[in-house]
């Protein structure tokens, strides 16, 4: 069982690395929030980075934000560099869990990850990069085991809400109460398809900072890399049971949204297989087959988001290219990046949805002789995605490995939080914090 207590030579609950950077100084507030939400009511908390000058002012303005002048002395403060090992070392061994929020995680990730498996400390990014995510599954899981660490990534709006709505929305087919004519009947449901629809709105007009336009760019330019590292799994492909899920076209209009969609490309999909995978593996269930697509709105924006992506798909090929890209994030992607991130005001104008629909058969319905005779609409929702929901998620996610060890893999490892937390009580805390899972509608097509 992994370790999830402090110690006289394991003081702080949570450490938060790269607590000066854009997205760590939400998180740093997140934490200030929730204290009373840690173990017996009381959450233990350092912040870690390379400058202990930024880092005292990340704690003066948290304080000033939240009207918590004690965080100014009450927090301690770790000088960390993901350039000198032995910093990481004495961080890991003084955190239960390290929140890592240092990105791009291609250039700054590994470092930490094998810090935490060597120092015993658990570890929760924020990452949306496949090849990281993937590549340290690849090369620490088995060390994470050994010492019974938990590496779970993508523990922001990339990719809980997409991960764990898809097992929100598998669980609700157990048991839907259905009414007819005359009765209520129980339908139990052993096999979903899922398509998920992503919509973002803004009151206020809003952009994301440019740190995930880096990722995107280098991520784009290193696909082909992404294909030789799944390689090297030698993974089967996952079984399907019943219909397939029919792909979508590049754009299209969904009926469902009202919007004109295209293919998520963000890393959602990569997490919830890896999710799928697990599940059959480890519980030898029936995976969830799963389609991604973001609403782009109407003409206009699709008329901005061909030109767009045809400048980026050409110029991030090479390195003069990707050097524009990155130097100009807000010319290139129509202002959606900026190096200054969105103002205050624009995230509490902001918010998300993803919209799930699902189908699947009753136990008495053999699949092979039919479409899935049951349908199911369900919603997550919440705030603006980026530095409001992220730090959320983040930090239910670390008080939930705090409060909830015994729900958690018997062993370490790097997991997908669908994986680490499907046991757990992650949904219901995210939901007291905003981050609603709601079921909409049930339909069924047995009468």
């Amino acid at each position: 069982m992994a370790c999830v207590e402090t110690s006289s030579s394991r003081p702080y609950h949570l450490v938060v690395f790269g607590a000066s950077g854009f997205t760590g100084q939400f998180v740093v507030e997140e934490v200030a929030r929730t204290v009373s939400e840690g173990p017996k009511g009381n959450l233990k908390w350092a912040v870690a980075g390379r400058s202990r000058q930024k880092l005292e002012k990340v704690l003066e303005q948290a304080a000033g934000a939240l009207s918590k002048p004690e965080l100014r002395t009450e927090v301690d403060i770790i000088v960390a560099d993901v350039g000198e090992p032995d910093s990481l070392a004495a961080m890991c061994k003084q955190a239960v869990i390290v929140l890592n929020c240092v990105g791009p995680y291609r250039f700054y990730g590994e470092p930490v990850v094998k810090a935490c498996v060597e120092n015993g400390a658990h570890h929760i990014d924020l990452c949306g990069e496949p090849q990281f995510l993937e590549g340290m599954q690849l090369n620490y899981d088995s060390q994470a085991a050994e010492k019974g660490v938990y590496i779970v990534g993508s523990c922001g709006f990339d990719s809980i809400p997409a991960d764990m709505g898809v097992l929100y929305t598998r669980d609700q087919f157990k048991g839907i109460i259905i009414s007819t004519c005359s009765k209520k009947e129980n339908l139990f449901f052993t096999k979903t398809l899922i398509l998920i629809y992503i919509y973002m709105k803004s009151t206020f007009g809003g952009c994301i900072h440019d740190g995930t336009w880096q990722s995107a760019v280098y991520g784009f330019a290193d696909s082909q890399k992404l294909q030789s590292l799944r390689r090297k799994f030698n993974h089967k492909p996952l079984p399907v049971v019943g219909s397939k899920l029919k792909r979508r076209g590049a754009l299209f209009y969904s009926n469902e949204i009202q919007q004109y969609t295209v293919p998520f490309m963000g890393s959602d999909p990569s997490v919830v297989k890896r999710t799928q995978r697990f599940v059959v593996e480890e519980h030898q269930a029936t995976p969830v087959q799963y389609g991604a697509y973001a609403g782009v709105g109407g003409i206009g924006n699709i008329i901005k988001m061909m030109f767009a992506g045809i400048m980026f798909w050409f110029l991030v090929k090479f390195s003069f290219g990707r050097n524009l890209l990155i130097k100009y994030p807000e010319f290139f992607s129509f202002g959606l990046f900026s190096k200054a991130g969105p103002t205050r005001k624009q995230m509490e104008g902001s918010s998300f949805q993803f919209a799930f629909y699902g189908e699947g058969y009753t136990e008495e319905q053999d699949p092979s002789q039919g479409k899935p005779n049951g349908k199911i609409r369900t919603l997550v929702q919440g705030p603006e995605c980026g530095y409001v929901a992220t730090p959320i998620a983040m930090v239910q996610a670390a008080l939930t490995i705090l409060n909830e060890s015994t729900a958690l893999p018997k062993k370490g490892g790097v997991y997908t939080p669908g994986a680490v937390f499907a046991k757990t009580t992650l949904i219901d805390r995210l939901n007291k914090h905003g981050i609603q899972f709601s079921q909409k509608n049930t339909q069924s097509g047995l009468r």
